[in-house]
């Protein structure tokens, strides 16, 4: 029998029960959309019918089909999660409150990383408690990952992990209240993919009116691919499963069969005469726009939301360190990388020693691995977004060195996220193959992290200047 003593939230789908503990209340797998099966897999999200009696919120719900990912000596367990979990109905979301008492608080909306093929809302390092703690409710959001969600096929909607992303929120705006939240005081934060998705909900007209504030983190304004690109993603997922490249053909195939044949869409080649590839062969999926999101700003609620939007400054470490790539890399591998993500590749070589003297080889290749991934997008819709809004962007880089994998691992892609959620003090994020490796986190990181996020929150004001393209402010936390 369950206890009693749960709490019992009402909404229009149904009741909800959850559970309470000392950071508040806290109800998992609330759906938001009907489970996507079949050929609903392919089509925009649907309606939940909604439920009798009491649901049971206690449990974390499925996740989106998805691959496992290994990041070599690096324990990314935190991070992806569990990985697929199998059930139909994984369009949930978890929502931890102080409590569930009609109160107005702020709300922020997290939507997770993994490349736009893995991740969930499961992942231990989205612990809402500090946020609850500080009175602010959190939302975690599951969507559709890999080929149910960004592959772009011929009788479906493009972007549907977006797409699922704008009913969630859609879900907030008339739901949150019941929970103790304010839906006129919603923040969307995304990390990564999460953040990119973040970043074209800006320059959404569909968004328009379901955010107030917004936080983009290691992301990219200039991260979708073009029509063309995507076309060549969609060709390859089609030969290798054999099926037209149609939402009718590849609704008859099992969730399994999309799943075991992402390793065939690896290392596609998706340069073309107008465009690199903006992810630079690491994931085949993202969204797919006819201009990318700093480009449509003006379109979306960007000029009318508050801005919070960094990186780390050593974003590119993740994908050399762990592998054991950046100790040996060569002269040769840093030209070859740069020649895959600029017209002149030396030129940009050669900037990027000018702006650190006497660098190796490893670190030049995870400088110009950083940047096309999120440096260069983040400037660009740091820039956009403030001229746009009228200075309401707040732009900041995390520089915390974790010490992991020898001390190598740096202030690399993830590594604020403990500190974004007030967590570093977990045993589990710690030690050599730890995210932050086997030293303690430095005192008072955390607070001045989650703070400055909860105050943006709150106020649209994480503590310090607003950014300006003429008198440009980018606040360092940690380093």
């Amino acid at each position: 029998m369950p206890d009693q003593a749960d709490p019992i939230v009402r909404i229009p789908a149904g009741a909800v029960r959850g559970t309470r503990d000392a950071a508040g209340e806290l109800y998992r797998a609330i759906p938001y959309a009907a489970a996507p099966t079949g050929a609903a897999r392919f089509a925009p999200p649907a309606p939940h019918p909604g439920w009798s009696g009491v649901r049971d919120g206690t449990q974390a719900s499925p996740t989106a089909p998805q691959p496992v990912r290994d990041f070599g000596r690096l324990d990314m367990t935190p991070y992806f999660g569990p990985g697929w979990v199998r059930g139909e109905e994984y369009l949930t979301v978890d929502v931890r409150t102080p409590a569930a008492d009609g109160a107005k608080r702020p709300v922020l909306v997290f939507v997770h990383g993994g490349g736009f093929v893995t991740g969930s809302n499961r992942a231990a390092l989205y612990d809402g408690r500090a946020f609850a703690r500080d009175g602010v409710v959190l939302v975690t959001v599951n969507y559709r990952l890999g080929i149910p969600g960004f592959l772009d096929l011929e009788g479906a909607p493009a972007n549907r992990g977006m797409l699922d992303v704008l009913a969630a929120l859609a879900w907030v705006r008339d739901n949150i209240s019941a929970f103790g939240g304010d839906p006129d005081a919603v923040t969307v934060a995304g990390q990564s993919a999460g953040a990119t998705l973040v970043g074209a909900l800006l320059a959404s007209p569909q968004a328009k009116g379901l955010f107030r504030r917004a936080i983009v983190q290691s992301g990219s304004g200039t991260g979708a691919f073009t029509p063309e690109q995507a076309g060549r993603v969609t060709a390859a997922a089609a030969a290798a499963l054999d099926v037209a490249p149609t939402a009718a053909a590849f609704a008859q195939v099992p969730d399994e069969r999309l799943v075991e044949v992402l390793p065939a869409l690896a290392g596609l080649d998706l340069r073309t005469a107008t465009a690199t590839d903006p992810l630079v062969g690491l994931s085949p999926f993202s969204l797919v726009l006819p201009e990318q999101p700093v480009d449509a700003l003006a379109e979306g609620p960007a000029g009318e939301v508050d801005l919070l939007i960094g990186t780390t400054t050593e974003e590119g470490h993740l994908y050399l360190v762990p592998q054991g790539k950046y100790e040996t890399s060569t002269e040769q591998d840093v030209l070859d990388l740069a020649a895959t993500v600029h017209a002149d590749p030396q030129a940009l070589l050669d900037r990027h020693r000018r702006a650190r003297p006497g660098a190796s080889a490893g670190v030049l290749r995870s400088a110009v691995l950083g940047e096309a991934l999120f440096g260069a997008g983040t400037a660009r819709m740091t820039d956009a977004h403030a001229r746009l809004s009228g200075g309401r962007t707040h732009a900041y880089a995390f520089g915390h060195r974790s010490t992991a994998l020898d001390g190598r691992l740096g202030a690399t892609h993830t590594v604020e996220l403990p500190y974004v959620f007030d967590i570093a003090d977990e045993p589990w994020l710690h030690g050599d193959r730890g995210l932050l490796g086997p030293d303690p986190a430095p005192a008072g990181l955390a607070a001045r992290v989650h703070g400055a996020w909860v105050a943006f929150a709150s106020t649209g004001d994480p503590g310090w200047a607003r950014h300006d393209p003429q008198r440009p402010v980018v606040e360092l936390l940690g380093g």
